[in-house]
């Protein structure tokens, strides 16, 4: 069951993922940069913003209307994923490692 962060996001997600899909721009990256900040201030997990983008990607997804277009979808929406996922990776990689905050 969603939190009520995620549902929020979910709502905030839905149409710069869309819109990014139509022009695949970097201001749609951009967006979905946000949208992973946004996640990470209210607290919602990386596997609740991947769930997020999964539910909006197989609602799209389904409509494709060949295989190409769905590949098409595919590599856009990847691309989308990886940048919403960013703030997440440069927060893991700023945080000192175990081994080396213990001398070893």
């Amino acid at each position: 069951m969603p939190t009520e962060a995620e549902t929020r996001l979910l709502l905030d997600y839905r149409p710069p993922f869309l819109a990014y899909l139509a022009r695949q721009d970097e201001g749609g990256l951009r967006a979905a940069y946000e949208l992973g900040r946004r996640a990470m201030g209210r607290h919602v997990g990386l596997l609740g913003l991947v769930r997020i983008h999964n539910q909006v990607f197989l609602d799209v997804i389904a409509t494709a209307r060949s295989p190409e277009a769905a590949a098409e979808t595919a590599r856009a929406a990847s691309s989308f994923l990886f940048e919403a996922l960013a703030p997440f990776e440069m927060t893991q990689r700023s945080l000192p490692r175990r081994g080396a905050a213990h001398g070893r």
